[in-house]
């Protein structure tokens, strides 16, 4: 039932039946205001009528506790596999290890001489970085000059004198360390002379192994055969360790070395001591060789962590910077002064120390 049911609407103006004439009192009419609308607001408005719209499919807002959909990502290029990188400079430091070894082996078959003049430079330079890191690291103060002094003597008395002369020449240097300590003030006195023996002990007293071994007839060869034997040992803990690392030896001391690393430096150092002993040294064999590359590799191995140690304590990568690709003369020397007691000690007692 609509509104036109109800009959005619009333004229403008009027409230009452349509024979009769305004009644008395009413309230005005006009546009603005009608007495009929008024009294009956509900019933007389007719309703809008609002067309049907179809209805949109609204997304639901994302609550708090609900996070809101992340937008689709644009698919990136696959990467390609990062390869394994050494952390140096390889072509330097290849190119630094060939000089190295061609003055070292020039010095070695020319004159003898020559190649002592050649370990005590190395000795007076890696006693430098090494006093030098120390004072920097830790302010302890090594005296450099009774070092250098020293350690030069000790390698040419061991050349001279043998083992003799060698711990003879080491009590004179640490007295010498002590006395010369004693002209500065008495603060961190223990600290300074303990480091100063224990750089006389760990640099020119080790090195001395090696004038040693060149006193025997053949000893060019036996200088040669520790070289080659610790090069190959480190050159094969590098090269099986770099390709098939993948267990850890030492993380906390030197995370770059794995087991795989160290048995890759016991193989190469056990062939190529074979072929040493059998070819290059007089009287020996190749299972002499044999254990001998594995004492090699074992010192090799220990004097290169316990460098690496030295220099975590200290905190710094490399002793020094004057090899590129290598670092400083230290940083080099780390294998070779633990391993020359060890073949100087094996070779006697296999061949002899003529």
């Amino acid at each position: 039932m609509n509104d036109s049911s109800w009959g005619a609407p009333p004229r403008t103006g009027y409230w009452g039946p349509p024979d009769q004439g305004p009644a008395q009192g009413a309230a005005p009419a006009g546009p603005a205001y009608d007495a009929h609308d008024a009294l009956y607001p509900a019933e007389t408005q007719p309703m809008p009528i609002v067309p049907d719209m179809p209805e949109v499919p609204q997304e639901p807002m994302p609550s708090a506790s609900q996070p809101a959909p992340e937008a689709p990502r644009a698919p990136q290029a696959p990467q390609a596999p990062q390869k394994k990188s050494a952390g140096r400079d390889l072509g330097a430091a290849i190119g630094v290890g060939v000089g190295l070894g061609a003055v070292i082996v020039a010095s070695l078959f020319i004159v003898k001489a020559v190649f002592i003049g050649v370990i005590v430079v190395a000795v007076v330079v890696g006693l430098w970085e090494l006093t030098s890191r120390l004072q920097e690291r830790k302010e302890i103060k090594a005296p450099l000059v009774p070092l250098a002094v020293g350690g030069a003597a000790m390698v040419v008395a061991g050349y001279v004198r043998g083992p003799e002369g060698a711990w003879v020449a080491m009590a004179l240097t640490a007295l010498a360390v002590l006395v010369w300590r004693m002209t500065e003030p008495p603060e961190g006195y223990l600290k300074d002379v303990t480091a100063g023996v224990f750089a006389a002990f760990y640099v020119p007293f080790l090195a001395t192994f090696v004038a040693m071994m060149l006193t025997a007839d053949d000893g060019h060869m036996r200088v040669l055969t520790f070289l080659l034997l610790t090069v190959v040992s480190d050159t094969g803990a590098y090269a099986i360790g770099w390709r098939f690392g993948k267990h850890k030896l030492a993380p906390r001391i030197s995370p770059g070395k794995t087991r795989e690393g160290l048995l890759g430096a016991v193989t190469f150092a056990m062939a190529g001591g074979a072929l040493c002993m059998e070819f290059l040294i007089d009287g020996g064999t190749w299972w002499q060789g044999l254990l001998i590359g594995l004492a090699v590799a074992a010192s090799a191995t220990l004097g290169d962590l316990g460098e690496s140690m030295i220099k975590r304590d200290l905190g710094i990568k490399d002793m020094g910077t004057l090899l590129p690709g290598h670092g400083g003369i230290m940083d080099r020397l780390d294998s070779l002064l633990p391993t020359a007691p060890v073949v100087w000690l094996l070779l006697v007692i296999f061949v002899g120390s003529a």
